[in-house]
């Protein structure tokens, strides 16, 4: 049975945040530690039961991107190998162990980078209302779950903790960061989207949107930071069941959003989760772990 830590405790770090799903220490003037709990988020409210083992899976999942995508944009990670971490890391072993990623300090920009390939979720909502996603007009015509033209980078605003995020139009982003640096945001989040959808696709999943965060460090290079292309930040969708014009079937926590469709969540309130969603979830996240690496998570 894999213990599930709700929370991290870790009294000789200095806590910075926590956040949905990680909890942020400072390790000293050029690194942080990433930890992810086991806590699962849906529509902006986390829940009040964790998924055993979820955190060391999304840690793990990130990993993998953050070495395949290298090539294209620079990443925070520095290591995740807890006995390459400082001794007042590796007296939590136990907590961290798996679950945790030493990372260089960035300065994380204030807009959520969202690409998405097919259109699903609120973008399908906001086109179904007006022919648009995030202000941005499309073809006229367009299934649910179908397949864009191209990639479309959709910009959100982050939320504070326990906040809601927010779309917004790509001209708005440019004016919260300024033309020159959303133009690099844009090309690099669609440029890594291509490249991991493209890879995804020859292991029998859709990556049908993902959502990226990026940072700047001291010398105003740009850098992916938090996760990568994680079943939280993504819909994965299995290739050999996909067909447009419904929802789709998906290794994601789509699961958890459809559970709380059917109980009239009401999108507000922390909630706990029966065993049979928890289980159903993590088996989702350990299936995607599988078919995109080809090796089983770590959850020891």
């Amino acid at each position: 049975m894999i213990d599930a830590l709700y929370e991290s405790n870790c009294p000789d770090l200095k806590l910075l945040a926590r956040g949905k799903v990680r909890d942020l220490y400072e390790i000293d003037d050029e690194t942080l530690l990433f930890v992810a709990t086991d806590r699962i988020s849906a529509y902006d409210v986390t829940m009040k039961t964790p998924v055993a083992g979820k955190g060391k899976i999304l840690t793990q999942i990130s990993v993998f991107w953050f070495d395949f995508l290298k090539d294209v944009v620079p990443n925070h990670l520095v290591t995740a190998d807890i006995d390459a971490m400082p001794a007042a890391v590796q007296q939590y072993r136990s907590q961290l162990r798996g679950r945790s990623l030493l990372v260089r300090r960035a300065e994380v920009l204030p807009v959520e980078a969202i690409v998405r390939g097919y259109i699903s979720g609120s973008g399908w909502k906001e086109y179904r209302a007006t022919g648009t996603v995030c202000g941005i007009e499309l073809p006229a015509g367009l299934q649910e779950s179908q397949q864009l033209p191209a990639p479309l980078f959709t910009p959100s605003t982050k939320a504070d903790y326990g906040g809601h995020d927010e779309n917004i139009h790509p001209d708005r982003c440019a004016e919260i960061l300024g033309r020159e640096r959303a133009d690099e945001v844009a090309r690099t989040a669609v440029a890594l989207y291509t490249r991991a959808a493209e890879y995804a696709a020859s292991k029998g999943i859709i990556i049908a949107d993902t959502k990226f965060e990026f940072g700047v460090d001291r010398s105003g290079r740009l850098m992916l930071v938090d996760e990568a292309l994680t079943p939280d930040s993504s819909r994965f969708w299995p290739s050999r069941l996909y067909e447009p014009g419904r929802p789709q079937d998906s290794y994601d926590k789509q699961y958890l959003r459809d559970y709380l469709t059917s109980i009239d969540f009401d999108m507000q309130t922390p909630i706990d989760l029966p065993p049979t969603v928890l289980d159903s979830t993590v088996k989702k996240y350990i299936e995607a772990y599988v078919k995109l690496t080809a090796s089983r998570p770590d959850l020891s």
